[in-house]
């Protein structure tokens, strides 16, 4: 029997379950998957794809008025025996994983010049990450990336985000049969950055796929996860760690499509709130396919509120086409600082600042130690505090 949980607490937060339904993918879209722009009418903010974000701030990306006038500047770290290509739109690799589902990744994905391809062969196994900065040098560009596994190989890959553009994205995962593929995606962009990503992991069979997204810069961020499953036994599981200061809009939309049997999926993101128009957006939809007897997924989202001022949406979605699975469900909710624990540790002499800044590193902790790169955890842990400073 799935089961499906929601625990709103101070916030907007809305969940529901559908069984035999439509598929998730009709009823979330407007438009159904292309890769041509045409296809998409231009969003005017009642859809429920775009209901949440602000339009008026994506500088033209959603209209398709913004001209590819920028400079992204980015490199490539790959161990030995990884290959790194840059290749044009007809490579059989580019798009592979998945097909834009709004009007702004299929921009992305009609105005790209070459998509750059990070490939791992199959059976090998990296002792060290790949790492791929991106670094914004102002205007609007359009990327396309692609990490490629060969079967039983396995990686972690690091992409790195920082300095000040407009970015539209498409990136690719595509993990072989039998692989294990770790994904690091950090948002660190100046404070008037818009970065509007589409990330499409395509599991092959018995794979697995972990990936880690860390959000803190820009004025907009709308990423949007998608997996999808190329045999039976793979595992997905998505971690996302948000902090939303003043007047930034962060948004996180998965989807994980079950549609093969017996995968796993589970998602967990934690955020957390400060200032005046902070907003935070997560959008969780499962689909179990009626062909996907025995699957097993869970999404939870978890918010803490640090300010007045600060708004969260948060909408986890289960949709069930049958009743052979092994489990199912979610929950959400959204609270304010925890006065009980401030006031158990200020009673043990640990002074308020130091206190709160105690709680909050436990709420993340479990997300942070998911990466598992000493040198990204520290400088995430660094960066949280600095919010938290800015915020005294």
């Amino acid at each position: 029997m799935a089961e499906a949980q929601n625990i709103p607490v101070g916030s907007t937060t809305a969940g529901s379950i559908a069984v035999a339904a439509e598929s998730t993918v009709a009823t979330r879209m407007s438009a159904p998957p292309s890769y041509d722009v045409a296809d998409f009418p231009v969003p005017h903010g009642r859809e429920e794809e775009w209901r949440f974000t602000p339009l008026e701030r994506l500088r033209g990306l959603q209209d398709g008025t913004a001209v590819a006038d920028g400079r992204i500047r980015t490199e490539v770290y790959t161990p030995d025996g990884v290959t790194q290509e840059t290749v044009g739109r007809d490579d059989p690799r580019v798009g592979r994983a998945g097909t834009p589902v709004d009007r702004v990744a299929a921009q992305a994905y009609t105005s790209f010049e070459k998509a750059s391809v990070v490939s791992v062969p199959k059976e090998t196994v990296l002792t060290e990450p790949i790492r791929i900065t991106v670094h914004g040098q102002g205007g609007t560009a359009f990327v396309h990336q692609v990490i490629e596994l060969g079967a039983f190989a396995e990686a972690v890959v690091v992409i790195d985000h920082t300095g000040d553009a407009v970015v539209a994205a498409n990136v690719d995962f595509l993990v072989g049969d039998g692989a294990k593929l770790t994904v690091v995606s950090v948002q660190d962009w100046d404070a008037d950055a818009v970065h509007v990503s589409q990330h499409n992991a395509l599991v092959g069979r018995d794979a697995s796929f972990k990936s880690i997204v860390v959000t803190f810069g820009g004025d907009v961020v709308r990423l949007h996860p998608r997996v999808a499953y190329a045999g039976p036994g793979g595992e997905a599981e998505l971690f996302g760690l948000y902090f939303t200061d003043k007047g930034q809009h962060q948004e996180h939309r998965l989807l994980v499509d079950h549609n093969a049997p017996h995968c796993k999926s589970n998602a967990v993101y934690k955020g957390a709130l400060q200032g005046d128009d902070a907003h935070a957006v997560w959008i969780g939809d499962v689909l179990i396919r009626a062909a996907a007897e025995g699957t097993d997924t869970y999404e939870m989202n978890r918010n803490l509120v640090l300010t007045d001022g600060a708004r969260v949406d948060s909408v986890p979605n289960l949709e069930i086409e049958t009743g052979e699975i092994a489990g199912a469900g979610h929950a959400s909710a959204t609270g304010r600082f925890d006065d009980e624990q401030l006031f158990y540790l200020m009673s043990r002499g640990i002074p308020q600042v130091e206190a709160r800044r105690l709680v909050i590193r436990g709420f993340f902790a479990e997300l942070v130690q998911q990466i598992g790169l000493p040198d990204v955890e520290e400088r995430l842990i660094a960066k949280i505090e600095a919010e938290l400073e800015a915020s005294v």
